[in-house]
């Protein structure tokens, strides 16, 4: 498709002439920019001008008085003195969150117990409503039913308690030998989207040992918090817990302080992870050809490579030191998800794991984001309906009879 032809002189005149064949005077000048808008060449050469000006100044700033940009100035100090309390309120929420941290840790940690069979709970902390009770749908079957039907319902509740109590004496073993809550943080990392990508189907078999995950906040410098993700003894490596480390900054950063909007993490640090003989799964072998330049000979060589693995979470890529602009785009884009997984356990998946592993933490973060795909519903406006009979709307349909 050939470009658009910019506008000239003659296109000018032409379009005087073409003005349904009516004279035009030179100095109609509405009439000749109305028929030049219908011109696709004239319409491109505007969408070209226009694009180039977006985003650039409007020159409204350097043109007014110096009294006037004087008390911008003023703004701007007062500006910069807004965002240095705002600093010291973040300050403060983080020594809140330190006052309030042993109460968590208290709660969580019989959460572990729970989950990795430390600790069966009592009938009483087991007290919680639940739209799943079998119990409860007996009961309201049996109400549902008919009176003919109340000795069937009868016999078919006791044949299965012949079951439960002897008839199906392997199932009940299998439950009986189910301790703690099996793959309670796996089941929680596939089904939260942005943390099911990094869990790799080889990755599953050791999710499975994660017993717990604990949240542990700095108060000295460096300050920000850990994760430590707590593993049972395994055969795949021999650490017992496995730490990330997230260093945070709660003050403007003195280059660019307007462009403070709350504390941000700005460096993360990893593990290292001993793992056993033929157990790595962050790495593998490939064979790659090798032809020899003198003797044209070729070979096969085995190189190990980085594999897709969620382990390499504790192998973060490092920030170098210096300004922002020595930071290659794809670790800087690697970093940026990292701070967000990272940020987003810390907040949303240790104090809610429960409702994570179950789905109702899931279901609500969609009802909260959901938008209206179809659009907005439009307020119905009975004036401008040709349909709309107000006598006819008050009557009821007649009823034929056959």
């Amino acid at each position: 498709m050939s470009e658009p032809e910019n506008p000239s002189s003659e296109t000018v005149e032409d379009v005087e002439e073409e003005l349904d064949g009516e004279a035009v005077e030179a100095g109609d000048s509405q009439a000749i920019a109305a028929q030049l808008m219908k011109n696709p060449g004239v319409l491109a050469a505007l969408q070209d001008k226009l694009s180039s000006i977006v985003g650039s100044p409007s020159g409204y700033i350097q043109s007014l008085p110096k009294e006037v940009k004087r008390r911008i100035k003023a703004l701007k100090k007062l500006q910069n003195e807004i965002i240095n309390v705002e600093a010291e309120f973040y300050k403060e929420v983080n020594l809140l969150e330190l006052k309030y941290a042993p109460k968590y840790t208290a709660l969580f940690e019989k959460r572990k117990e729970v989950v990795s069979a430390a600790r069966e709970p009592t009938d009483e902390e087991c007290d919680w409503p639940s739209d799943e009770e079998e119990e409860d749908e007996k009961d309201e079957e049996g109400k549902l039913a008919p009176d003919s039907q109340q000795g069937e319902l009868k016999d078919k509740t006791s044949l299965e308690g012949a079951k439960e109590a002897g008839g199906d004496g392997e199932e009940k073993k299998a439950e009986e030998d189910t301790k703690g809550i099996p793959s309670f943080w796996l089941t929680i990392f596939k089904n939260v989207d942005m943390l099911s990508e990094m869990v790799q189907e080889h990755d599953e078999p050791i999710m499975a040992h994660l017993q717990d995950i604990q949240v542990v906040i700095h108060d000295k410098d460096p300050v920000g918090f850990s994760l430590e993700f707590r593993f049972e003894p395994n055969e795949y490596f021999t650490e017992t817990v496995l730490t990330k480390r997230y260093e945070m900054r709660y003050e403007p950063d003195p280059q660019d302080p307007f462009a403070f909007e709350g504390p941000e993490i700005i460096k993360c640090t990893g593990c290292t992870i001993t793992w056993n003989k033929g157990k790595n799964v962050t790495v593998k072998q490939i064979k790659k050809k090798q032809k020899h330049k003198g003797r044209g000979l070729t070979r096969t060589v085995t190189k190990q490579v980085q594999a897709d693995s969620f382990f390499n979470f504790f192998n973060p890529p490092a920030v170098p030191e210096g300004s922002e602009s020595e930071v290659d785009e794809e670790i800087e884009a690697l970093l940026g998800a990292d701070f967000e997984i990272g940020h987003f356990i810390r907040e949303r998946i240790v104090p809610r794991a429960v409702l994570f592993f179950t789905g109702e933490a899931i279901e609500n973060d969609d009802y909260d984001d959901e938008e209206n795909e179809e659009g907005e519903d439009d307020e119905y406006d009975e004036d401008n309906d040709p349909d709309f009979n107000p006598e006819a709307q008050g009557k009821p349909n007649e009823c034929k009879q056959q």
